[in-house]
C-alpha cells in the first residue's frame, strides 16, 4: 500500500516541479478548428552522434471549408527546408512554433495532404519525465538509449501537427525512423517492417487506431524482446511485449508476471483491453515511465512492493491504466484532465481492494489519499484551457477521492457495472472524446438522481461538503446539510451503531446518548460544525 502513495508523489511531482516552457491545447486556432486530422506519417532518420533528426512528415486532413491558409504546430528549435500540399511547393513561414502555409491557390474543403520536410536538434529534457524533451542517454554497458516525453508540450515537440487534445488521426500512424543497426526502436501499434541498409536499420511502425498526440513517440536502445501471449477478459489472444534492455532480460519474465496480474485486475474493472489487435508493449527507459498507446515506457527499475503478499508495481500499473483512461476515454479539453489522471488513480486504488480487501481500501483513501488534497485550486477551471494552466496535483488525489465518493453513492451493485459501461462505451470511447459534463450526465442517469450539484463542488471549486449538527433536547440531532441542494447518503454512528441515512438540507432528526459521528469511513470531503 505504501507503494502506492509513493507512486502519487511521483506522478504529481512529474508535473509539479516542471519548468514547461511550451504547453499543449489552449483555445483552438482558428485556421485549426476546420481541420481534421486524419492520419500522420513520420520518417526520421535518428543521428545520435549529432542528437539530431531529419525527415519528413506527412499530415492527411479533411478540410470542412475552403482556406488559403493551413497552420500546424511544430517548436521552431528545428528547421523547416520545404512543404507541400498534395505534391505541390507552397510558400510557408516557420516562427513562434507554427508553420504557417500560405497557399499559393485556396484550398477546397475536402481531402488533402501535407507534407513537411524538416530536421535539426529537438528540444532535449532537462530533467525528464518532470519536463519534455528528447532523452540521449546510454546504458551501462555504453550502448546508446533514447527516449521520447511529450504530454505536457505534445508532438509538436519532434514533429508538425495539430497539437490540441479535441483533434486525434483517426485513421492512427505510421512510424518510420532509422536508427543505428546495432540498437532495436520500440513504436506505437504492430511492428510492420525492418530493413537494414549499411550502418542503419529502417523500423516501420503503424497504429490504425486513433491515438492521442503525446502517445506519438519512439524509444530506442539496446533492447531485446521479451514476450508472450494473453488471453483477454473476452477471450482474444494479443501479444505482450516486453522491449527490455539485454542487460536486464534476466529480470523480464518475474517482470512479465507481475505485469499479467495488473492487467488481469484493470480489465475486471474496466473492460478488455483496448488495443487488442495490436500489442500490450512496454520499453524499459531512462526516465521514470509515462503513458504510451501500447508501448508504455518503464522506467521504475524493477522496484517492486509487496500488496496482498505479492511483489506489485505501482508506477507500471498507473501507466498501464492510461491505456483506459487517457488513451481510449480521452479528454477534448485539457481542462477536465482529471478523467485521465483521477480515475486512473482511483483504478490503483482498486489494485488494494482486490487484493488487500474492503477494509484496506477504505483505510486508503481515509490515510493516504485524503491527506494528499491540497484544495488549493479547484480540478476542473473553465474551458479551453492548456496542458500546463489545466495541471494541479489535486488531479490526481481528488479525481481518485470524488469517484470513490460517486462509488459509495449509487453503491457498488449500480456503481462498477456503470464504471464498466462507460469505459466501454462507443459513445465515450476512441474516437468519441469526452468532457466533464460528460460524466456527469452519464453517472447522473445511471444512478438515477441528480449529481451535477456534487460534481460542481468537488471539481468546480475548492469548498468541502459542509455538514451541521446541532444538538436539540432529549437527546435529539439535527443534522443537515448547508451548501448542496441535493440529499445524500451518509453513515451516521450513534449509540445504537451505524446506520446509512439520507441528509439534506432540511435536515434529519437522530436520537443517540452520544455525539453523533458522521461518515466514519470518509466517504466524502467534508467540513462538520456542531452547535
Amino acid at each position: 500500500m505504501k507503494k502506492l502513495l509513493t507512486l502519487l508523489i511521483c506522478v504529481i511531482s512529474m508535473h509539479s516541479y516542471a519548468q514547461q516552457t511550451f504547453t499543449s491545447g489552449g483555445k483552438l486556432k482558428l485556421e485549426q478548428a476546420i481541420m481534421d486530422v486524419r492520419h500522420y506519417t513520420i520518417a526520421l532518420n535518428v543521428d545520435f552522434n549529432q542528437r539530431s533528426i531529419d525527415g519528413y512528415t506527412i499530415i492527411d486532413v479533411i478540410m470542412a471549408q475552403p482556406t488559403k491558409v493551413l497552420l500546424f504546430d511544430l517548436l521552431d528549435s528545428l528547421g523547416v527546408r520545404e512543404v507541400l500540399v498534395n505534391n505541390r511547393k507552397q510558400p510557408f513561414e516557420y516562427k513562434d512554433n507554427l508553420v504557417r502555409i500560405n497557399l499559393n491557390d485556396k484550398l477546397p474543403a475536402g481531402k488533402a495532404s501535407v507534407k513537411v520536410i524538416y530536421g535539426g536538434k529537438p528540444h532535449v529534457a532537462r530533467r525528464p519525465p518532470w519536463d519534455d524533451g528528447f532523452i540521449w542517454s546510454r546504458d551501462s554497458t555504453g550502448h546508446p538509449w533514447m527516449a521520447i516525453t511529450a504530454e505536457g508540450t505534445g508532438g509538436k515537440l519532434y514533429f508538425p501537427c495539430k497539437d490540441h487534445p479535441s483533434d486525434e488521426p483517426n485513421e492512427g500512424v505510421d512510424m518510420i525512423i532509422t536508427v543505428p543497426k546495432d540498437l532495436m526502436m520500440a513504436g506505437l501499434g504492430l511492428l510492420q517492417k525492418v530493413s537494414k541498409h549499411g550502418a542503419t536499420a529502417t523500423y516501420h511502425w503503424k497504429t490504425n487506431y486513433t491515438i492521442n498526440n503525446y502517445s506519438i513517440i519512439f524509444n530506442a536502445g539496446d533492447y531485446t524482446v521479451v514476450s508472450r501471449p494473453y488471453i483477454t477478459v473476452d477471450g482474444h489472444t494479443v501479444p505482450i511485449q516486453f522491449y527490455v534492455l539485454k542487460e536486464h532480460a534476466g529480470k523480464a519474465e518475474h517482470h512479465l508476471d507481475i505485469f499479467v496480474k495488473t492487467i488481469h485486475e484493470q480489465e475486471k474493472y474496466f473492460g478488455e483491453y483496448p488495443w487488442v489487435k495490436e500489442k500490450i508493449g512496454i520499453v524499459e527507459t531512462p526516465h521514470l515511465g509515462m503513458e504510451h498507446q501500447t508501448m508504455n515506457a518503464y522506467g521504475n527499475k524493477f522496484r517492486y512492493t509487496k500488496v496482498g503478499g505479492e511483489d506489485y508495481d505501482g508506477l507500471m500499473h498507473h501507466e498501464f491504466g492510461h491505456e483506459w483512461w487517457g488513451n481510449k476515454v480521452t479528454s477534448k479539453d485539457w481542462a477536465d484532465y482529471w478523467i485521465h489522471e483521477g480515475i486512473c488513480t482511483f483504478g490503483d486504488c482498486l489494485y488494494v481492494r482486490e487484493f488487500e480487501g474492503q477494509r484496506a481500501y477504505i483505510d486508503y483513501y481515509k490515510n493516504r489519499i485524503l491527506p494528499g488534497i491540497q484544495n488549493k485550486l479547484p480540478v476542473v477551471m473553465g474551458k479551453d484551457i492548456d496542458e500546463e494552466a489545466a495541471y494541479n496535483g489535486d488531479i490526481y488525489p481528488k479525481g481518485a477521492f470524488f469517484m470513490h465518493t460517486i462509488c459509495y453513492i449509487m453503491g457498488d451493485s449500480l456503481f462498477y457495472p456503470a464504471l464498466k459501461k462507460f469505459v466501454t462505451s462507443p459513445q465515450y470511447t476512441y474516437d468519441n472524446l469526452v468532457t466533464t459534463d460528460d460524466v456527469e450526465q452519464f453517472f447522473s442517469k445511471e444512478s438515477g438522481r441528480d449529481l451535477k450539484p456534487l460534481f460542481d463542488l468537488y471539481l468546480r471549486t475548492i469548498n468541502k461538503l459542509e455538514i451541521h449538527i446541532r444538538q436539540m433536547p432529549d437527546n435529539k440531532y439535527l443534522i443537515r446539510l448547508q451548501n448542496i441542494g441535493i440529499p445524500l447518503p451518509m453513515d451516521v454512528t450513534t449509540d445504537a451503531g451505524t446506520k446509512r441515512m439520507t441528509v439534506d438540507g432540511k435536515g434529519l432528526i437522530v436520537g443517540s446518548k452520544t455525539m453523533p459521528v458522521i461518515d466514519a469511513d470518509t466517504y466524502y470531503i467534508k467540513k462538520i460544525t456542531i452547535e
